[in-house]
């Protein structure tokens, strides 16, 4: 056979990144992973999946999350691509976020993780202890 027929063409960066790799240290994907998996990419995305809103609220529903922490997560998340932020000029203003499209996709998948924790907790609790005796 002719090897020049058979060679793969070399791949260009775009080919290259049509598909993350989260094993490559250099990869996007891992600035995503880390925005959607953090504590509070989880549950601003869940939280989100009920419908939209406002700053205030999303702070008093997710317990333990500082205003800065929820504003840099919600502007990680805006930035990826998964939430959207709409701000009303009125007086006082305010600030609407809801989900994307993809951002109710991905929303979806980290749902399914969180219910699965929380069914589960009692025997992940159970193994703690357990790894805490030997």
């Amino acid at each position: 056979m002719n090897k020049k027929l058979d060679a793969t063409p070399p791949m260009g960066l775009s080919e290259r990144f049509e598909r993350g790799d989260l094993f490559a240290a250099p990869c996007p994907s891992r600035e995503v992973l880390k925005h959607v998996c953090s504590r509070w990419g989880v549950l601003i995305l869940i939280a989100l999946r009920n419908g939209t809103h406002r700053f205030s609220e999303l702070r008093r529903k997710m317990g333990g999350v500082s205003e800065k922490m929820l504003a840099q997560s919600l502007q990680a998340l805006a930035r990826d691509g998964f939430v959207s932020r709409v701000s009303h000029p009125v007086v006082p203003p305010f600030v609407e976020y809801s989900l994307t499209p993809m951002g109710k996709e991905v929303a979806e998948k980290v749902a399914d993780l969180a219910n699965w924790i929380e069914l589960n907790l009692l025997k992940v609790m159970d193994a703690q202890a357990l790894a805490a005796t030997d």
